[in-house]
């Protein structure tokens, strides 16, 4: 096809353009955050990165919303309440730490949240500046498909249009406002995405807070609605009642986590009962307003709940509006999201699209792994995306993590599976732990034995996972898994007991 032709065409013509020009790139990279860094570094170690012939242009900070607003900072302060939930419970370890009652600094929380946040951001600025990536702070939109207009903002905006972009390493252009125009031999698109915020819903991102103000907030609340028992919402919820907020979680659909496996939907909704929080499902939410001072959510039966604050996380939405994806002919779906293919390539030649903005998996591992197939395949490889082996990771307390397919999903596609099960209960090293609840779930071909998914509730679950994902994308069998020797006393030995109960031949497990 001429599309294909086109964009072999791209990859192989790498350092073919203007190379006297300082605005001229090799690769331009639109947005900063796990996609994106890690696209203009991959592109620069094949070769694209002589003379700072990458360019990555990001309107905020470096990171992204997993750095600056989500992964990072959020299990910063699961840590800090695991690590108070652990204090109270000394005792149970035959622990005495004083006859006061534990407490907590709230504002120490945060901020050792922000100077973690602070410290890999960093880290991120040293990687590309260490692989000569030029980096411009600034508003990027495409003008063309081999062309990118930059607004550019802080020390580096300049008053001259013709303006040479600033190198790493360089403190900036002279103080001002301007613009500057970069010509690219391939653009690769990073923009993400933002929470969403339904009508009727009033946002102040004061009282009624999304992901991003709540990560802001000084002081902890004494009452929290949670709109929404997603991934976001249930993470919330477990940080601020271990800090003794009393937290209300209301979702539309019948179950939290609505995605995730029906046992562990059912385990986590007994555990945030039990931590105190109260779980509404089913329930539709009219409208959410600032009243006096507190978040007053009207529900469909005409009940109000009132709390002092409300936490809006009804999902995220594609950043594509406002780059200049018409002017560069970009299809997009109905939806925002930019559409591209196994190679992460969108409808023009020369213009790919990963993370958040393409619509599919919005995690920032995902991301990641997206922004190298597409440097691979800019810089003349043949990468293409396998979204089979997958792992999701959620950090409630249990944590919960899986990777492939339940057997729900399975059965759907018509295949027939045997499922194996180990409770942590039954687990050496998990009661020496005292974290006993949960268990691990494997879901296998019955026909071939192969291992289609893995679910995991329990200790330590989002480490646990990485050994499972790399059985499902090898395509081992149940018996293979069970037959490989696992540690003792260790918490994976919890998967190779699954993997024996496949067959029926778990050992701990009665």
């Amino acid at each position: 096809m001429n599309r294909e032709n086109d964009r072999e065409n791209v990859g192989t013509g790498i350092n073919s353009g203007n190379s006297n020009s300082s605005n001229e790139f090799d690769v331009i990279v639109i947005g900063g955050g796990p996609g994106g860094y890690v696209a203009a570094i991959r592109a620069a170690q094949l070769g694209a990165g002589a003379g700072s012939r990458v360019c990555l242009v990001e309107k905020a900070d470096l990171g992204g919303t997993c750095l600056n607003r989500g992964c990072i900072p959020t299990k910063a302060l699961v840590a800090s309440a695991s690590a108070l939930e652990f204090v109270k419970r000394l005792g149970d370890f035959g622990v005495r730490a004083g006859d006061g009652e534990v407490s907590y600094d709230f504002g120490a929380m945060m901020d050792r949240k922000d100077r973690i946040v602070e410290r890999l951001r960093g880290g991120v600025a040293f990687l590309l500046k260490k692989h000569k990536v030029t980096v411009i702070k600034g508003k990027a939109r495409l003008t063309g498909a081999r062309t990118v207009e930059v607004e550019l903002e802080g020390q580096q905006a300049t008053a001259r249009p013709d303006a040479r972009p600033v190198r790493d390493g360089e403190t900036g252009a002279q103080a001002g406002e301007g613009t500057v125009v970069l010509g690219a031999g391939t653009i690769i698109i990073a923009t993400g995405s933002r929470p969403v915020i339904f009508p009727g819903f009033e946002h102040d991102g004061e009282t009624i807070l999304t992901s991003d103000e709540v990560l802001n907030l000084r002081e902890v609340p004494g009452t929290l609605l949670i709109v929404g028992g997603g991934v976001i919402g249930c993470e919330f919820a477990c940080i601020f009642s271990a800090l003794g907020t009393k937290v209300t979680i209301i979702e539309l659909m019948s179950s939290i986590l609505p995605t995730e496996d029906k046992d562990i939907q059912r385990l986590l909704s007994a555990a945030m009962r039990k931590r105190g929080v109260q779980v509404k499902t089913g329930i539709k939410i009219t409208s959410i307003a600032r009243v006096d001072g507190q978040a007053v959510a009207t529900l469909e039966s005409g009940e109000t709940v009132v709390c002092d604050k409300a936490l809006i996380s009804v999902g995220r939405a594609c950043n594509s509006d406002g780059i200049g994806l018409e002017s560069a002919g970009v299809n997009v779906g109905r939806k925002g999201e930019i559409i591209v293919d196994d190679m992460m390539a969108t409808s023009v030649p020369g213009i790919y699209a990963i993370g958040d903005v393409t619509g599919k998996t919005l995690l920032a591992h995902v991301a990641s792994a997206q922004g190298i197939v597409a440097a691979h395949n800019i810089m003349g490889g043949r990468k293409q995306m396998n979204y089979d082996a997958v792992p999701a990771c959620i950090f409630t307390a249990p944590e919960i993590a899986s990777v492939g397919l339940t057997a729900d999903k399975a059965r759907e596609h018509g295949i027939e599976v045997a499922v194996g099960r180990f409770p942590f209960a039954a687990s050496g090293k998990a009661v020496s732990m005292n974290e006993v609840e949960g268990f691990v779930k494997m879901v296998a071909d019955k026909e071939t034995d192969r291992l289609l998914g893995v679910q995991i509730v329990g200790p330590h679950a989002t480490e646990l996972i990485a050994e499972a994902t790399l059985a499902v994308r090898s395509s081992i069998t149940a018996c293979e898994f069970a037959e490989t020797i696992h540690a003792h006393p260790t918490l994976s030995e919890a998967l190779m007991e699954a993997a024996e109960a496949v067959h029926g031949l778990s050992i701990h497990s009665a």
